[in-house]
């Protein structure tokens, strides 16, 4: 996704819906949030989709709303992407633990 800015209405606990800056709304599953550096981010899968991928877009407070945006900062988006796919490889690790 480009700079676009997207507005957070929650559908319930685990969904959400996006809107763009163009009015296109688009339905998301939260598949996990992480809190880094002060900052909350969402990694989300696209209910109609490629469910092998999922984008990430940080929390921010704009005009009493919480929205989510894109991460322009390289550096920030790295870091925050390596934190959700070392959450993601334990929670797949433990998964494989219980099972054994």
């Amino acid at each position: 996704m480009s700079e676009k800015e997207l507005e957070l209405d929650e559908l319930e606990p685990d969904r959400v819906t996006l809107t763009d800056e163009e009015g296109v709304e688009r339905e998301f599953d939260i598949i996990s949030t992480l809190e880094l550096d002060g900052n909350e981010y969402f990694a989300l899968v696209a209910v109609e989709g490629d469910e092998d991928e999922y984008i990430i877009l940080k929390v921010v407070e704009e005009d009493g709303e919480e929205v989510l945006i894109t991460i322009d900062d390289d550096d920030e988006f790295d870091r925050v992407a390596d934190a959700f796919d070392n959450e993601m490889m334990e929670e797949i690790d433990l998964d494989e633990t219980d099972k054994n």
